[in-house]
């Protein structure tokens, strides 16, 4: 059986790329894409825990996780694609008029 550092490892390094990714990027999809990363290295370690204590709640949340990365993503998607139809781009730092 593979040891739980290992995932949790896994799972940390990912969550930093997604974190990486969420504050260097100005594109509106790939900060997007970097949150639903991190959402699965969440994911990843609900997983390696319900294993590791044979606790089926780990599970439960995960699909609880999955189910609200896919509202995000629908409302995520609607706001870029109104924002691309109002200003032409998707880059998040010219996006400042929506704040008001």
């Amino acid at each position: 059986m593979i040891p739980i550092e290992y995932f949790l490892t896994f799972g940390a390094i990912l969550f930093a790329i997604g974190a990486y990714g969420v504050l260097t990027k100005p594109n509106a999809i790939v900060v997007l894409m970097c949150i639903e990363l991190m959402l699965n290295a969440a994911n990843i370690n609900f997983v390696a825990f319900a294993a590791y204590t044979s606790d089926p709640i780990g599970q439960v949340m995960v699909l609880m996780t999955i189910s609200v990365a896919a509202a995000e993503v629908a409302v995520g998607i609607a706001v870029v694609l109104n924002s691309y139809k109002m200003k032409k781009t998707t880059d998040v730092n010219g996006l400042t008029s929506m704040r008001w």
